[in-house]
C-alpha cells in the first residue's frame, strides 16, 4: 500500500491524528540530512496497512520575546524567522545551523548544533523548557530545571555511561538527565515538539574573518596551531568553521575564496575583537597576517551555507544519497581524525572536507558515483570503528535518522538498547511514532 502524505494546518488536525494511532514519520522542512526524502518509501518498508508522512511545515506559528530574554516560539518557526524577530528587538540565537530554513522543532527533536556551538554550546543546554503531543494526543510541559523521570531499571546505567560523552555536542545517544530531555534529540520517537522556550543573546557586533592556509592533505600543523589557540576564547569567539580547498570548487568563481588554499573562519564579538588580533591572530607562527582577511558577515554565510547545499544538489544529480560523516572527536584525537580522512582520501573518489573545526567536529563528503558507493560505504564503516576506539561521537550533530542506523548500533550497549525499549513502551505503546528510528529494538 503507498504511503499517505498528510499535511497539518492545525494542531487540532495534528491532535486527531495522533489520537488513532496510525504509524507515521514526521516532518517539516525536509532539509535533514539523515532523510533521503526522495528515496524515502523504500527506507521507509511498510507492510501492515496505512502509514502516514505528516507535513507540519504549515501549522500556525507565533513568537513571543519574554523580559528575560527568552524566545518562545510556537509551530513552523525557522531558524531564519526566529532570527529576523529576534534582530529587531535587540537579541540574537545562540544557535546558527548551516541551514537557516529548517524549523526549530525539528532542530530540537534532532538536537542539532550548528556553527555557534563553539561559543554558547549545544542546543540541549539552551532549551528552558517545552511542550509535546503524546501518543494520546495530549499536550505535555517539560522543564530543564527538573530531572528526568522514568522507572525503567536501566535509567542509572545508562546515566554513568553517557559520562564519557560529556564534552561532546551530541552523544551517540540522548542525555536522559533533564526533563527536557526526553524530546531532545529522540527525533520525534516519543511525541511531536509543538512549542519551545529557549535562551537567546544580545545581539552583539561581530567581525569576521578568514584565513588562508595550505591545503590539509599536504600540511595540517597551521590547522592544528589555530585549533590550540583558539580554544580558551569561546567567550568572545562564537564560532570556527573550515571549508578545504575542495569546498571551491563547489562554489561561484566570485564566491571562492584563496587559491587550492584551505579557509579557516572565526566568527568573533567585536568588542573582543582587538584582544583576539593581538592573542590569538598575532600570536600564530605557521599563518602569517598576509593570509587573514576580514569579511562581510552577509558572503560568511552565503559562502559556509553554498557548500553543503551544492554537495545536496551533486548528490541529487549524480543519483546517489549522500555519503558524508558527522564526527567529532575530542581534542587529543584530532590529529587522529585528520589522518584518517587524509588516507580516505586516496581511493580515487572527489570529497570535500568542512564544519565545526575548533570542535574537532568535520563533515567529510565523499562524492561518488553509483559505482563508487559501496566502497566509500567500506571506508565510512572503518571509519565508524576508530571513533568507537577513539570513545568520540559517530553522529554529533545531524542526527541519525534513516541513512546512519547501522553504524549507531556499535555504540549501544545493552542499557542503552534497554532503555530504548522502556522509554517506547511508555511514551508510544502503539508504535506510531516513527517506528523505524534508532529507539526501535528490532532494527
Amino acid at each position: 500500500m503507498p504511503f499517505i502524505t498528510k499535511t497539518f494546518y492545525s494542531i487540532e488536525d495534528l491532535i486527531g491524528h495522533i489520537q488513532g494511532h496510525k504509524p507515521s514519520f514526521y516532518f517539516s522542512s525536509k532539509t535533514s540530512t539523515v532523510i533521503p526524502y526522495d528515496k524515502i518509501e523504500a527506507l521507509l518498508p511498510w507492510k501492515e496497512g496505512e502509514y502516514f508522512l505528516c507535513d507540519l511545515s504549515k501549522l500556525p506559528s507565533s513568537m513571543e520575546l519574554k523580559e528575560n530574554g527568552n524566545l518562545v516560539l510556537r509551530g513552523a518557526v525557522s531558524w531564519e524567522d526566529a532570527k529576523k524577530f529576534l534582530r529587531s528587538n535587540g537579541r540574537n540565537l545562540k544557535t546558527s545551523p548551516t541551514e537557516q530554513l529548517a524549523l526549530i522543532t525539528a532542530g530540537i527533536a534532532t538536537s542539532c548544533t550548528g556553527e555557534r556551538c563553539f561559543g554558547f554550546g549545544n542546543m540541549r543546554s539552551q532549551v528552558v523548557s517545552l511542550k509535546y503531543l503524546n501518543y494520546e494526543g495530549k499536550e505535555k510541559t517539560l522543564h530543564r530545571d527538573s530531572n528526568f523521570n522514568t522507572a525503567s531499571s536501566h535509567l542509572k546505567t545508562y546515566q554513568q555511561e553517557f559520562n564519557a560523552y560529556q564534552n561532546f555536542k551530541n552523544a551517540p545517544y540522548p542525555r536522559f538527565e533533564k526533563e527536557t530531555d526526553l524530546m531532545i534529540g529522540t527525533e520525534g520517537q516519543l511525541g511531536i515538539v509543538t512549542e519551545v522556550e529557549i535562551e537567546t543573546t544580545e545581539n552583539f557586533d561581530l567581525t569576521y574573518v578568514f584565513m588562508l592556509l595550505p591545503r590539509w592533505e599536504t600540511d595540517y600543523t597551521p590547522h592544528l596551531e589555530i585549533f590550540k589557540a583558539v580554544q580558551d576564547k569561546r567567550d568572545a569567539i562564537l564560532s570556527c568553521e573550515l571549508l578545504d580547498s575542495n569546498c571551491m570548487n563547489y562554489l561561484k568563481a566570485d564566491e571562492k575564496l584563496g587559491t587550492n588554499q584551505d579557509v579557516i573562519f572565526l566568527e568573533v564579538r567585536t568588542d573582543r575583537f582587538e584582544e583576539i588580533y593581538s592573542e590569538v591572530l598575532c600570536g600564530l607562527n605557521l599563518t602569517s597576517a598576509e593570509n587573514v582577511f576580514e569579511i562581510a558577515e552577509n558572503k560568511f554565510h552565503h559562502v559556509r551555507a553554498g557548500v553543503p547545499r551544492a554537495i545536496f544538489e551533486e548528490n541529487s544529480k549524480m543519483g546517489v544519497v549522500k555519503v558524508g560523516t558527522d564526527c567529532q572527536v575530542s581534542g587529543e584525537k584530532f590529529k587522529d581524525l585528520l589522518n584518517f580522512y587524509r588516507e580516505a582520501a586516496q581511493i580515487g573518489v572527489r570529497y570535500c572536507l568542512f564544519g565545526h573545526f575548533g570542535d574537532a567536529h568535520l563533515h567529510y563528503n565523499y562524492m561518488p558515483t553509483k559505482e563508487q558507493t559501496p566502497q566509500c560505504l567500506d571506508k565510512f564503516q572503518a571509519l565508524y570503528n576508530k571513533v568507537h576506539e577513539w570513545h568520540g561521537s559517530p553522529f554529533a550533530e545531524h542526527g541519525i535518522g534513516l541513512i546512519k542506523q547501522k553504524y549507531i548500533k556499535k555504540f549501544h550497549g545493552p542499557h542503552q538498547a534497554g532503555l530504548f525499549m522502556d522509554l517506547k513502551k511508555e511514551h508510544d505503546p502503539h508504535g506510531q511514532f516513527f517506528p523505524q528510528g534508532f529507539m526501535n529494538p528490532e532494527l
